[in-house]
């Protein structure tokens, strides 16, 4: 009896500890895939903050709140398995469906530079497109709906970076690494915007109740910087969402055998390494943004007529005969 069950203790320990393995391989590859899909996450930490912009301050973690649900959904429900059942029937597919959603930044890209340069026009065209919003809650429903549908794209690229990176044979291990490591870059973006869209408040409290002086300036200092250090981010969210399009769309027509993009995309990364040899790295990634921005950009303002002309008055005719619902 007691060596039957001393034996059996020694296969469960045994099973234990190849569980523990195989959870540490599984956080392992998470990781890994994680940190190959940084810079797509930079890039969507960078955009977020717009849609929270103008907002009463207590509406502001709510709508990250709501975008952040949005995006695990996203992930969870429809590109996980999609990026699996497309990986294993159609991987001819992923290319093209990514290079839509490239074209859909490109477009949202050249349409917030369009709206700083030109904002009656701009304007006049967002008004074609949608209804405008009369109240606070229409406002943010619409702002939390394009949010979540520009996550959908750089989800996909994250999604789709995370299981490139994945190389392990299971295809349900490969399910369960792609899960735990986007919703952990999900919670680590929005995370990362929610401090930064509260960071004003956190100084003002500081400013306002503060023991010392120092603290008290500190908090001053923040609410000053804020303003400041949002434009920017805006800014800066704005040519991420254009050169990561445009990133998507010139590496797609590269696999299609249209490589005139990407050739001049690479030649300005080496160009610039060679040019600057201190700041190599640094220097090929600028070249590389800066081009692949130029392009996306050009690309975007060929759509936004394409957009108002012709897509716009296609999906007002469609919605015309559905049948409405009660």
């Amino acid at each position: 009896m007691s060596i039957g069950l001393l034996a059996l203790l020694d296969d469960v320990a045994g099973l234990v500890k190849i569980g523990a393995a195989s959870l540490d391989d599984v956080a392992g590859q998470a990781a890994k895939a994680g940190v190959k899909a940084a810079g797509a996450v930079i890039d969507d930490a960078a955009v977020t903050p717009n849609y929270v912009h103008g907002f009463e301050a207590s509406r502001e973690l709510p709508i990250v709140g709501k975008i952040a649900w949005g995006s695990i959904k996203n992930k969870l429900l429809f590109l996980l398995p999609a990026a699996l059942i497309l990986s294993l029937f159609a991987p001819w597919l992923i290319t093209p469906l990514l290079m839509i959603g490239g074209a859909y930044l490109c477009y949202e890209g050249a349409e917030k530079v369009f709206h700083a340069l030109a904002p009656h026009s701009a304007e006049a065209h967002e008004a074609a497109l949608e209804p405008a919003a009369v109240d606070p809650k229409t406002l943010e429903d619409q702002r939390v709906a394009g949010a979540i549908k520009t996550d959908f794209i750089l989800s996909a690229e994250i999604m789709t970076i995370i299981l490139a990176a994945i190389d392990v044979p299971d295809f349900w291990t490969r399910a369960v690494i792609l899960a735990i490591a986007g919703v952990g870059i999900t919670i680590a973006v929005y995370g990362a915007v929610a401090l930064i869209v509260k960071a004003d408040d956190f100084g003002l409290f500081m400013a306002k109740n503060a023991r010392t002086g120092p603290g008290r300036a500190t908090g001053r200092g923040i609410v000053v910087f804020m303003p400041v250090f949002m434009h920017v981010l805006s800014v800066i969210g704005t040519a991420a969402m254009t050169w990561v399009g445009g990133s998507i769309v010139a590496h797609g027509l590269y696999q299609f055998g249209l490589n005139g993009p990407e050739l001049i995309i690479e030649g300005a990364a080496h160009w610039a390494e060679h040019t600057l040899p201190a700041i190599g790295g640094f220097a090929g990634w600028f070249a590389t943004a800066l081009v692949d921005f130029v392009f996306g950009l050009v690309l975007g303002a060929i759509l936004i007529p394409i957009a108002g002309y012709v897509i716009a008055p296609a999906w007002k005719a469609i919605k015309g005969v559905l049948p409405k619902r009660a």
